[in-house]
């Protein structure tokens, strides 16, 4: 067992920073829970009772972390409701304001090709991360359009294109610009053409919105 959760004193104060620090009470009742096809989910980070209820509902065998391994109660107790249930945790971070490496790209590439399947992706909010990781997934394992894998970066699960989060759009959008003209595939792009330092020098957000994103909903 953790650290954290070694004493009945510990394992309350990681409960109360699950809860309070990590907005648990918010994803407690809305999960922003949804399906991505060929048995895997997207949703916020869940809490014990959440990974226990899909996992018997879906049969959820592996969870990816996108927050990485961190110090918040929500990852101290999703290790040990997964270590109690059979489910395989892959913890990997990403980024939301930044657009994703090669090496990232890769790496996620490779988790969706060993995984078993059902799986569940998540981050904190379920919106950018997961919005990412779901776009990746689709492209990479599913084999889907970026056209249509860019969907999964949507208000409608929290996703804001107009703040620094709208990076993300703007790395996938450089794809489908290019690929326009001279057709080539993601990953291909990804390896011969995109350049990670220069699409981030290009990009400018929309300071109220960033606002909005970064100070009163506190993304991570």
């Amino acid at each position: 067992m953790h650290n954290a959760l070694s004493t009945p004193s510990r394992r309350f104060r990681t409960w109360l920073d699950m809860h309070l620090v990590d907005h648990g009470c918010v994803r407690a009742i809305y999960n922003n829970f949804y399906p991505l096809g060929g048995d895997m989910y997207r949703c916020s980070q869940p809490s014990p009772r959440q990974i226990r209820k899909y996992r018997d509902r879906y049969g959820i065998r592996s969870i990816i972390n996108l927050r990485g391994v961190h110090d918040y109660g929500s990852y101290f107790y999703e290790e040990e409701a997964c270590t109690q249930l059979g489910i395989r945790l892959i913890s990997v971070k990403l980024y939301s304001r930044t657009p994703p490496s090669v090496a990232e790209i890769h790496r996620m590439r490779d988790i969706f090709a060993g995984l078993e399947y059902p799986a569940l992706i998540h981050c904190k909010s379920g919106a950018d991360r997961a919005g990412l990781g779901a776009v990746l997934y689709r492209v990479l394992h599913l084999g889907h359009p970026v056209s249509d894998a860019i969907s999964e970066l949507s208000w409608k699960y929290g996703h804001s294109k107009r703040a620094k989060t709208g990076i993300l759009d703007f790395f996938f959008a450089t794809y489908l610009a290019y690929n326009a003209t001279r057709p080539i595939a993601f990953i291909d792009w990804v390896d011969t053409v995109y350049d990670e330092q220069a699409l981030k020098v290009s990009f400018r957000d929309e300071g109220f919105s960033s606002l909005i994103v970064d100070k009163v909903l506190h993304r991570e």
